[in-house]
């Protein structure tokens, strides 16, 4: 394994998207993520506030969702999402792009969503990533959205939201960076459980993870770090 558990663990935003999710669940899993230092925590709008708060300090990233889970808010709403989320202290954004708009080829409204939002998140000081919910599209789509997110100047491009039929796979996350300028990352998000799987995807390109299994991803690679630095040196 060429990387280490620091590597990996700044690749994850660690997720607390359930609905069912309690206050003490909330903060139980911000304190993890200050703990195994991650990325970001990404909680759902109405916790934000208080997410950034329990992270004031730390080197994790408060971070939510805009138009969550089906992109189908009209865009003033996900405009007046982002701008309550990035005055409640949120550094970054993943918003869901319109995912029936996709669907019908409505490029022009598309682009004009996604222009607006990552204008207003750029302007605050934030970061925008655009979920693409990629079970529900064909290449031909994925590599489209990814062209107006290049031109854009979007900062990352997501896989899914992690409640849709299906999650990230390599194949997605390698078409995306082959269809992504360079400044554009990869986030692949939904069905990662293991480490196994976070470095498939890392290999493919993602630059980021959104995982609700943290804690088992990064035990699993401190387990495997410590018994490379453990095993006996081969004598000559």
């Amino acid at each position: 394994m060429d990387c280490t558990v620091s590597d990996i663990a700044r690749m994850i935003d660690h997720s607390l998207l359930q609905p069912s999710m309690t206050v003490e669940q909330l903060d139980e899993g911000i304190g993890l993520a200050r703990q195994y230092h991650v990325a970001s925590v990404c909680v759902v709008p109405c916790y934000l506030r208080r997410c950034a708060e329990l992270l004031e300090g730390s080197d994790v990233l408060p971070s939510t969702v805009i138009g969550f889970p089906h992109g189908s808010n009209t865009t003033t709403v996900k405009v007046a999402e982002a701008q309550e989320a990035l005055e409640d202290g949120g550094r970054e954004l993943d918003m869901v792009a319109n995912i029936s708009r996709v669907l019908s080829g409505d490029w022009r409204t598309v682009r004009d969503e996604i222009h607006v939002l990552v204008d207003l998140t750029h302007d605050r000081g934030g970061r925008l990533k655009v979920i693409f919910e990629n079970c529900y599209l064909r290449d031909d789509h994925k590599i489209r959205l990814c062209e107006i997110c290049g031109a854009l100047g979007v900062d990352w491009v997501k896989t899914s939201t992690g409640f849709g039929p299906g999650g990230a796979t390599v194949e997605d996350v390698r078409l995306m960076r082959a269809h992504c300028p360079p400044e554009v990352q990869v986030k692949a998000a939904g069905g990662i459980r293991t480490l196994d799987m976070a470095l498939l995807l890392r290999e493919a390109g993602a630059s980021r993870l959104g995982c609700s299994k943290t804690a088992e991803v990064l035990d699993e690679c401190r387990r495997r770090s410590e018994a490379v630095q453990e095993r006996p040196a081969i004598k000559a």
